[in-house]
């Protein structure tokens, strides 16, 4: 059985997503961010050296990073659903995606997040932020003009890995500026394992 080790308000609330679509039996291990500082448990680095979570644990292997687990489940266990033919320009395109999410898109989020938390005034950081994330997430409003999904009409790992994105942007209450990004995260949101990896997230949390 898949063990994922799960940690609150983090960046594995997709895999649980995944691992509902793909339909697999698996379990899901919590872990509870320090109140005060926002930090992982220390109990996540016996798990992995880095203490970061998503990791998960399958035949044997430990294997952390969204990205690198995702391509690794949907190549285990999609049964070639999830992801376009390899060799193909869709399949190109749903590559670029899965691998934009943990690169280009979120380190400017997460300079916002970090420049917001430590409240001091910055020579260069936080206008950089601002204008890196503007640039990324219009980027990312701009290729859903009349799509449902990023790739191939149909969902794929991209879209799971992308969701993250998406729901920064809703939680930082700038759907209203992104009406492509707005209609996407409703029309992911009507997938069955979307809403039970909501459900499943709040009752780890508990």
């Amino acid at each position: 059985m898949i063990k994922l080790h799960h940690l609150n308000k983090s960046r594995s609330k997709r895999i649980i997503w995944l691992l509902e679509e793909l339909n697999v039996k698996y379990e899901v291990v919590p872990y509870q961010r320090d109140s005060v500082t926002f930090l992982a448990p220390p109990e996540l680095k016996s798990v992995h050296p880095l203490g970061k979570s998503p990791v998960i644990e399958d035949d044997g292997l430990i294997i952390a990073e969204s990205g690198a687990i995702s391509e690794y489940l949907i190549d285990k266990y999609a049964d070639g659903q999830l992801a376009p033919a390899r060799g193909t320009k869709e399949y190109a395109e749903y590559s670029q995606w899965l691998h934009f999410a943990e690169s280009s898109a979120i380190l400017p989020l997460l300079l916002k997040m970090f420049v917001a938390k430590d409240g001091c005034e910055t020579n260069f950081l936080a206008d950089y932020a601002d204008l890196e994330t503007a640039k990324v997430i219009q980027f990312f409003d701009n290729s859903l003009a009349g799509k449902r999904y990023l790739v191939a009409d149909q969902l794929t790992g991209a879209d799971i890995m992308m969701s993250f994105i998406a729901e920064i942007v809703k939680n930082n209450g700038e759907l209203d500026k992104y009406k492509n990004i707005a209609a996407y995260i409703e029309q992911l949101a009507t997938h069955p394992a979307f809403i039970r990896a909501d459900k499943i997230e709040l009752d780890a949390q508990a």
